[in-house]
């Protein structure tokens, strides 16, 4: 039985994680975590969920909440992500990291963090967008530098990151491809008089609005034709059951960081 704790189990992902641990056979909840000010601080996570009482309070302090886990699940801001991590190190408890928006010395933490334990860490815990992570990188491979490249990313109004760590996982698989380094290729916005595009450059944009949960699409635009490959996330169900599969995955991993390609077997 894996025990897993949960980062913002009252949350709008964390819940959808709570109910699927719970559901789930062959697992535990067996700690629940949100902000210390939060209102169902001291309550049953199950009763607050409507699934009935669990047994698993939701506590203020990670030390509380994740003491009897062995599998953190952390869907929350890059600061406490690298709280929890480090905590994780100390006391042997795995991670799956759905976080995004760390830098690079943030990424260099939790590089150095994962030779103590195992992380399964990515911008999309989706199934299909991990696929099409893979396909992105197949289709670069088959098409010449006469395809421009374009990233439509599109999120709710309350996001905090731009772009989402999807679009730029999708980017940095098409650069991969090609053999070229995103950081020198990438275009972000484009305002005024900006010029003919250069040859090579990958556009990533950015769209913000209402409630939109996720959409994804990357384009290869030649001469009379364009190629399109698109996801939309409809609910962030199946990004939690994809933590959850990433939880049983990486449960009985050595050390080192994973990604939903490792997991998938992609």
């Amino acid at each position: 039985m894996i025990k897993i704790g949960v980062v913002g189990a009252a949350g709008r992902m964390g819940s959808l994680i709570c109910k699927g641990v719970i559901n789930s056979p062959d697992m535990k909840l067996s700690g629940a975590l949100e902000r210390a000010e939060h209102p169902n601080i001291g309550k049953d996570v199950g009763e607050i969920l409507g699934l009935g009482a669990q047994g698993v309070r939701i506590e203020g302090n990670y030390t509380d909440a994740f003491k009897d886990c062995s599998v953190i699940i952390d869907f929350s801001s890059p600061e406490a992500t690298l709280t929890h991590l480090a905590f994780s190190a100390e006391t042997g408890k795995t991670m799956v990291i759905g976080t995004t928006g760390f830098s690079s010395e943030e990424k260099a933490k939790i590089e150095s963090l994962s030779k103590k334990v195992p992380i399964v860490m990515a911008p999309n815990m989706s199934v299909g967008v991990n696929v099409m992570f893979k396909v992105a990188g197949i289709l670069a491979k088959l098409l010449d530098d006469s395809y421009d490249i374009e990233i439509i990313e599109a999120h709710h109004k309350h996001k905090k990151d731009a772009p989402s760590g999807t679009a730029k996982g999708i980017a940095e698989e098409v650069a991969k491809a090609k053999g070229i380094n995103l950081k020198d290729c990438a275009r972000y916005e484009r305002y005024g008089m900006i010029g003919e595009r250069p040859k090579g450059e990958i556009g990533i944009q950015t769209i913000r609005a209402g409630d939109i949960v996720g959409e994804h699409t990357l384009m290869f635009v030649g001469t009379g034709e364009r190629i399109e490959l698109s996801h939309k996330a409809t609910t962030r169900e199946n990004f939690a059951n994809g933590a959850i599969k990433a939880a049983k995955w990486v449960a009985d991993k050595k050390p080192g960081i994973y990604n939903m390609k490792d997991v998938l077997g992609l």
